[in-house]
């Protein structure tokens, strides 16, 4: 069996001080001891070791880690994956995840989860549990799992309000990264409401946190928390180019884990599907709406139409055209639209919020622009399978 050894990676030095004091060092995974000086009963002085008292923002800190990180798990999926000559080989990934209730339910991610065939889950006591996928929400990238076997003194999290979330708001996350099991980091955000292409979760994640608390592999699924220790984000992604974290980390607001939650919860097992319109979407920005000059300054681009979609069956049409717009790559030259059902929609993330609102075989009505003409169309919802 193939196990993913994140420190293989790791080369950790820790180096006695000048003079030989007491210690160990740690090199390629190897643990070496130091021997100890010898110090003679004549040459042993007594020296005070006087405790600095922890500052504001310090004891915040060690309060909500105390307080948190028993309820943060480490997550360890096996999946099987195919040799040169098609055999079958077990391979492991680890990633963290939150305990939710008394019996057992922890939410992370979908990407930690995905493809599974074995879930066994290590608490902070240490012990290990064999867990069972309960529900998944692909388009959030949001999974619920189960303890098959729960304990009776399990600490749960409490979920807070990302509703009211202000850029600048300091931010900690507990997870473990690179395998080091409940490593706290702290922060800030530094901007929310983040659209992200995820190449893990293989689809748009949308309304995202962003912040830049050190988050890296194996933090997936654990939590972003407030400094009440609240869970606030489901850390997913960051934004590097070594696989590391780059100071730019997103997690999933709580306010989002909340919309889906009953449907995870009540899963059995289940991919969670939801309403959807069968097209790839982008908000308009007024810059290019004014260089395509579009009758509107507002709306959401169609980039990609799903064949075989509700969209595709009335005739929606997708962008043609590929064009760079400040840090965005987009797709022009399709049906813009404007509304839904005749609430305006400004951006992708409104648009997508309606749609949601409405089961699987509904019929919406979308105001279209395409080009210089306006009009409206029907357009039977789908399932999940894409992004609006």
């Amino acid at each position: 069996m193939k196990t993913f050894r994140p420190f293989d990676v790791l080369v950790i030095a820790l180096l006695a001080a000048a003079g030989g004091a007491a210690g160990s060092y740690l090199a390629l995974g190897k643990t070496v001891a130091v021997a100890p000086p010898i110090i003679s009963s004549s040459s042993a002085t007594t020296t005070t070791i006087s405790t600095v008292p922890l500052i504001g923002d310090e004891q915040d800190n060690v309060t909500v880690y105390e307080k948190v990180s028993p309820t943060v798990v480490n997550i360890t999926s096996t999946v099987l994956s195919f040799d040169n000559f098609l055999q079958a080989v077990p391979q492991q990934g680890t990633g963290s995840g939150s305990i939710l209730d008394a019996e057992g339910r922890i939410l992370t991610n979908y990407h930690v989860v995905k493809g599974s065939r074995r879930l066994e889950v290590t608490l902070a006591s240490g012990k290990r549990y064999t867990a069972r996928m309960l529900g998944a929400d692909p388009n959030h990238d949001l999974a619920v799992i189960q303890l098959v076997d729960p304990p009776k003194d399990l600490t749960t999290i409490t979920l807070g309000n990302s509703a009211s979330l202000k850029v600048g708001r300091k931010v900690l996350a507990i997870g473990n990264p690179f395998g080091l099991d409940r490593t706290l980091t702290t922060g800030v955000i530094s901007a929310l409401g983040r659209d992200l292409q995820s190449e893990r979760a293989g689809r748009t994640l949308r309304n995202l946190i962003q912040t830049d608390a050190a988050i890296n592999p194996g933090n997936s699924g654990g939590p972003l928390l407030d400094s009440q220790g609240q869970l606030i984000g489901v850390n997913t992604a960051i934004f590097s180019t070594s696989g590391s974290s780059a100071g730019i980390g997103f997690a999933v607001p709580v306010e989002t884990v909340r919309e889906i939650l009953p449907d995870l919860l009540a899963g059995k097992g289940k991919i969670v599907q939801h309403a959807s319109l069968g097209v790839v979407i982008q908000t308009l920005p007024p810059t290019v709406a004014e260089a395509l000059n579009l009758p509107v300054q507002q709306g959401v681009l169609i980039e990609q139409v799903v064949p075989g979609s509700g969209a595709a069956a009335a005739g929606l049409q997708p962008g043609n055209q590929e064009v760079v717009a400040g840090n965005l790559r987009l797709r022009v030259g399709g049906d813009v639209v404007t509304a839904i059902d005749g609430v305006a929609v400004a951006d992708a993330q409104s648009l997508i919020s309606e749609v949601q609102k409405h089961k699987i075989g509904d019929q919406v009505s979308l105001n279209i622009v395409r080009g210089s003409q306006q009009f409206a169309v029907k357009v039977t919802l789908g399932e999940s399978a894409d992004q609006g």
